[in-house]
């Protein structure tokens, strides 16, 4: 991301809210529809459409929220590169001057996001260890769950279920340092599709 600006920075991640406003949606599309989410069966036990539920807004919803959460996960990625090269250009013309605005709108931005879910405990071979979670991370951001819309380890648990063999970005703080990491949800030698231990922040 060749020179970027405080200005783009903003601009891509009113696009990743948008997105995340847009999965949320059709997730609950899926919700509605009987909880099929991303991988109930579409057919009876005739092989017919089932006749419960609205297939063809099943399949439209489960194609883009699949569409959208690929382009969330690009989007994270330029996030990333922008704040990386504006904290890296703030410390080159810092020579003891005063606070620059951007470093003031970069802290907005970290402050904006509030852990609300500590990692207690991470299963060794994982989808939690392989994504790289670590005992004592604080999260800011699970897929579109932040800290403004929780409710509930539900709320994770729907997330979860939506994504299996689904990359979810995930935003966590460890050692006053916030880093984007990419955990797929799905099934392995142990319990759950994650294999960590979460709980929420009082």
């Amino acid at each position: 991301m060749a020179d970027v600006s405080m200005q783009k920075v903003k601009d891509l991640m009113a696009k990743k809210d948008a997105i995340e406003k847009e999965i949320k949606e059709f997730q609950d599309t899926l919700d509605s529809q009987k909880g099929v989410g991303m991988q109930g069966t579409l057919i009876d036990e005739q092989n017919y459409p089932r006749s419960d539920i609205d297939v063809y807004a099943v399949r439209v919803a489960r194609n883009r929220i699949i569409c959208l959460q690929n382009d969330h996960k690009v989007l994270m990625k330029e996030i990333e590169e922008g704040i990386h090269e504006i904290h890296a250009r703030a410390r080159e013309q810092k020579d003891n001057e005063k606070e620059t605005k951007e470093d003031t709108e970069m802290a907005d931005i970290s402050t904006k996001l509030k852990a609300f879910l500590r990692v207690d405990s991470v299963a060794e071979g994982s989808p939690s260890s392989q994504a790289g979670l670590k005992i004592g991370d604080h999260i800011l951001k699970f897929g579109s769950i932040s800290g403004e819309n929780f409710n509930g380890l539900q709320d994770i648990a729907s997330v979860v279920q939506h994504s299996k063999g689904i990359p979810v970005s995930i935003t966590v703080e460890r050692e006053e340092r916030t880093q984007t990491l990419s955990l797929t949800p799905n099934t392995w030698s142990g319990r759950g599709l994650l294999g960590c231990h979460i709980v929420p922040v009082k």
